[in-house]
């Protein structure tokens, strides 16, 4: 089984993109949808101990929790101590179901993959990507979006230019959704032999 490491910066259009493999019949590892399960349950205790009153009738609150981890590193790295080894649990997983179902290809989307060094457990890298002016637009029109949130997001992503040279593949939502859809159904027919899980419709 092949895996595809699916990444990019908040804006991107990331989660879209891997809609798209989905609907061509691929399996996807969701990192982002993992956390917030986790969140409403087995790490919501660990992180309450760690970070007291962001967990609200057993649920983290991502606000909250944001307050008291984006700019402090220390911070960030305690709660990443605790969430990311769960994460790599459900992973191992995924991974072991997409197998057992003979997929030929899967997708681990991980919005941090470059960052973490990720790419050293997948066969290749999907870059999701956008102009700089559109990720903008994006991004602040996101509820409790704000300037300072969106900078401080931003400064633990790796720069896009940067994460576009270490890509094996990109897929560019700026040019538009049948594009995109385009670009993904490219790739799966570029790692080779994958006609069995692609769909057509």
């Amino acid at each position: 089984m092949l895996l595809l490491g699916l990444t990019g910066s908040i804006g991107m259009g990331k989660s879209t993109t891997a809609a798209m493999f989905r609907e061509l019949g691929v399996p996807v590892h969701d990192a982002d949808a993992t956390v917030h399960r986790l969140y409403a349950g087995e790490a919501a205790p660990l992180i309450e101990a760690a970070f007291p009153g962001v967990v609200i009738d057993g649920v983290v609150d991502r606000k909250a929790l944001g307050e008291q981890v984006l700019g402090d590193a220390a911070a960030m790295q305690r709660l990443e101590a605790i969430v990311h080894p769960l994460v790599r649990e459900a992973e191992k997983a995924f991974l072991a179901e997409a197998a057992a179902q003979r997929a030929t290809v899967a997708v681990l989307d991980v919005p941090l993959l470059l960052e973490t060094g990720g790419e050293a457990r997948v066969d290749a890298v999907v870059v999701v990507t956008a102009d700089a002016a559109i990720q903008r637009q994006r991004v602040l029109a996101r509820p409790g979006m704000t300037e300072e949130r969106f900078a401080q997001i931003r400064s633990r992503q790796m720069p896009d230019a940067e994460k576009r040279r270490r890509a094996h593949f990109i897929v560019d939502t700026g040019l538009g959704m049948a594009s995109a859809r385009r670009q993904a159904r490219d790739i799966l027919r570029a790692v080779a032999g994958l006609s069995g899980v692609i769909r057509t419709s």
